[in-house]
C-alpha cells in the first residue's frame, strides 16, 4: 500500500512538473563563448581595452564568469527555457547593478557590468551609487524538487532604492530570505537613461491563481551616435499582464558624452586587420562589386533634370555636388556608349570596403560598419513553391550601396556581433552563431544580385518561408571573395577629428542611380492568370505585401543619406 501510495505521488509530481515546467538549480560556474583564436594586444593609447571605462562619476567593468542558480524550460510548450546566473568574481570596491538571464538553446554570450564611484571625479552632493533600503518580492517559483527529493523555490526580487535613485536589475535566490544590502547598486538618477524590453526570453505560463512571469532583454532607448545609454547586461522581468508601454526598464548613462574608450586610428586598424571578414559572392553572380574611383574612371556621368548628356565625374568625385539633401536635380548614370555593358558588371580587383567608424551604447561599444559598392543591382527572381519565376527587369537598378557592421567591445576589444543588413532591414548575429572562416574573421555572403548580406549560405525568401512563396536571396560561398581585413578604406569617424578626412564622394548626398518604374503589377497580374484557382487569391494578398521596389525604384542613396549613418542599426 505504501508502495502505490509513493508511485501515485510520484506520477502526480511528473504531471505537475509537465505542466508547469521543469526546473533546476545547482551552483556550477560558467564562462561565455570564447572566440576561435586568441585575442592580439591592440596597440597603446587612449582608454581603449584597458578593461574599465571611467564614465564620469561612476567606473564601469565588465564580469564574464557566472554561477548557476536557476534553470527552467516547459516541456507542453514549444519553448526551449532560460538559465538565470549571478556575476561572480566582482573586484573589491565593485557592485553589481542584477543578476543575468539566458536563453537555454544559445550558447552563453554577453557580460554583466559592475560600477563603483570614479577616484578622479569630484562628486556632487550625492553619491553616484548607493546599497538599496530594501527589497520587494516580484514572484516565487512553483514548487520543484531538488536532488534530494526536497521540495524548493526560487524567488525574483526587486531592489528598493533610496529616492533620487533607480534600481538597474533584478535579484534570483534559492531561499525565502532577502539578498543583502550590499550585494547590489541603486545609481543616481541623472545617472541613468530610459532602457526598452526587446526579446521576451522567458513566459511561464500560471496554474490558476498564479501570475504570469515574463522576461526580456532590453537595450538602450537611445542608441546611435548620439545615444548615451549603456546596456548592463541585466534583465527585465514582470509578474503582472502589463502593456508593453507601462515597462519602465534603466539603463546606465554616458551623462558627460566621454568617448575616450574609443579606439585610435592605429587601433582602428589593427580591429580591422583581425577581425574583418570575408564577403562571398555568389558563384553565378554577374554584378560584382567595384571601387568607387573605378567607377567614375570607367565612364559614370553626372546628369542633371537640365542636362541629359551627363557630365564625367572626377576619379576622386571632386566635381559632385556635395552635402545638402536629396533634392531630386542630380543623380549619378552608367555611362551612354559602349562602355555601359561593361561598367554594370564591376570590378572585383579593384573592390574595396568603405569603413564609418562610429561610438555605440554610450561609448562602451565601437561599431565598425562596412559599406559596400557595385555598380549594378540585379533583377529578382519569385520562388513560388516549386516554381522560380524570373522578374524580368523588376528589381533592377544603377548604383548599390550594401553594408555590415562590427560591433567591438571597448572594455577588451572582443567582436561582440555582426550586423548583416538586408534590403530594408537586417540582424544582429551575436559572435556564437557567426561562421568563422579564419581565426577570427567571419563569413558574409552577398546575396545573388541584390547583394543582401547574410552569415550563412543559404536560401532566404523575402516573403514567406513557411509557405515557400518570396522573392529569392541565394547566398552560398564561390572563388568571387572579398578579404575586408585586406581591402578597405577607412572613410569616416567623427570622433577623431582631422585624423580621418572624409573623400568627396561621400558628401554626394543625392541618388546613386536614376529612377526606374515598373510594370510589375501587370506582369504578375500575368503570372497568376495562369496559376490554378485555389491559390490566385492568396496569391494576390501575398503580391500586395511585396517589396514597394517591384513597382519603382528609385536610385539609391550614398551610406551618410542612410538613416543608419547617424542612427542604430534597423532590425
Amino acid at each position: 500500500m505504501e508502495l502505490l501510495k509513493s508511485f501515485r505521488f510520484k506520477k502526480s509530481r511528473e504531471k505537475e512538473k509537465e505542466a508547469v515546467g521543469e526546473h533546476s538549480s545547482d551552483n556550477a560556474v560558467s564562462e561565455p563563448f570564447s572566440l576561435p583564436s586568441p585575442i592580439p594586444e591592440w596597440p597603446p593609447g587612449g582608454g581603449f581595452a584597458e578593461g574599465n571605462i571611467q564614465m564620469g562619476e561612476l567606473t564601469l567593468m565588465k564580469v564574464t564568469k557566472f554561477q548557476k542558480i536557476w534553470s527552467f524550460s516547459q516541456k507542453n510548450r514549444n519553448e526551449n527555457g532560460a538559465t538565470f546566473y549571478k556575476p561572480i568574481d566582482v573586484p573589491s570596491g565593485f557592485f553589481l547593478l542584477g543578476h543575468c538571464c539566458h536563453q537555454n538553446n544559445k550558447p552563453l554570450h554577453g557580460f554583466a557590468l559592475a560600477v563603483r564611484e570614479s577616484t578622479t571625479e569630484k562628486p556632487l552632493a550625492s553619491p553616484a551609487i548607493q546599497r538599496p533600503v530594501d527589497y520587494v518580492l516580484i514572484w516565487k517559483s512553483s514548487s520543484s524538487e531538488n536532488e534530494t527529493g526536497e521540495e524548493s523555490y526560487v524567488y525574483f526580487w526587486v531592489p528598493s532604492p533610496p529616492e533620487g535613485y533607480q534600481a538597474m536589475g533584478f535579484l534570483v535566490t534559492k531561499g525565502p530570505d532577502k539578498p543583502l544590502l550590499d550585494e547590489i547598486a541603486c545609481v543616481r538618477t541623472d545617472l541613468t537613461d530610459r532602457s526598452e524590453v526587446r526579446n521576451l526570453i522567458l513566459d511561464i505560463q500560471p496554474r490558476s491563481g498564479d501570475a504570469t512571469f515574463q522576461v526580456w532583454n532590453t537595450r538602450p532607448a537611445h542608441r546611435g551616435m548620439q545615444g548615451q545609454g549603456i546596456p548592463t547586461g541585466t534583465f527585465f522581468c514582470s509578474a503582472n499582464q502589463q502593456c508593453m508601454d507601462d515597462l519602465n526598464p534603466v539603463c546606465l548613462k554616458n551623462a558627460n558624452c566621454d568617448l575616450h574608450a574609443m579606439p585610435n586610428l592605429e587601433q582602428i586598424h589593427a580591429l580591422i586587420q583581425h577581425y574583418g571578414p570575408m564577403v562571398f559572392f555568389h558563384p553565378k553572380e554577374k554584378f560584382l562589386p567595384s571601387s568607387v574611383s573605378w567607377f567614375f574612371k570607367n565612364g559614370a556621368a553626372l546628369y542633371t533634370r537640365e542636362n541629359s548628356v551627363g557630365e564625367t565625374i572626377d576619379v576622386d568625385g571632386a566635381n559632385l555636388p556635395a552635402h545638402g539633401h536629396n533634392d531630386g536635380q542630380h543623380w549619378i548614370d552608367l555611362p551612354n556608349d559602349t562602355a555601359k555593358g561593361n561598367v554594370k558588371f564591376g570590378n572585383l580587383d579593384s573592390a574595396e570596403l568603405y569603413c564609418h567608424i562610429k561610438p555605440a551604447l554610450g561609448g562602451t561599444f565601437t561599431d565598425i560598419a562596412m559599406w559596400v559598392f557595385c555598380p549594378f543591382n540585379g533583377p529578382g527572381t519569385l520562388k513560388l513553391g516549386m516554381l522560380n519565376i524570373p522578374l524580368g527587369k523588376i528589381g533592377q537598378h544603377v548604383g548599390d550601396w550594401e553594408h555590415f557592421t562590427l560591433r567591438i567591445d571597448n572594455f577588451d576589444g572582443v567582436l561582440s556581433s555582426i550586423y548583416y543588413s538586408q534590403h530594408s532591414g537586417g540582424v544582429w548575429v551575436d559572435t556564437p552563431e557567426l561562421e568563422f572562416i579564419t581565426g577570427n574573421k567571419a563569413a558574409v555572403y552577398s546575396s545573388k544580385y541584390g547583394h543582401a548580406s547574410y552569415p550563412h549560405a543559404g536560401l532566404y525568401l523575402q516573403g514567406s518561408q513557411k509557405l515557400g512563396i518570396g522573392i529569392r536571396n541565394d547566398a552560398a560561398r564561390s572563388d568571387f571573395v572579398l578579404d575586408s581585413s585586406r581591402k578597405y578604406q577607412i572613410v569616416a569617424a567623427n570622433y577623431l577629428g582631422d585624423d580621418v578626412v572624409e573623400p568627396h564622394w561621400l558628401k554626394f548626398m543625392r541618388e546613386w542611380g536614376p529612377t526606374v518604374i515598373y510594370r510589375s503589377r501587370i506582369n504578375a497580374d500575368r503570372i497568376i492568370g495562369y496559376l490554378p484557382l485555389k491559390i490566385k487569391c492568396s496569391l494576390e494578398k501575398f503580391l500586395n505585401k511585396l517589396p514597394c521596389e517591384l513597382c519603382k525604384e528609385e536610385g539609391p542613396t550614398g551610406p551618410k543619406e542612410k538613416n543608419n549613418w547617424l542612427g542604430d542599426e534597423r532590425c
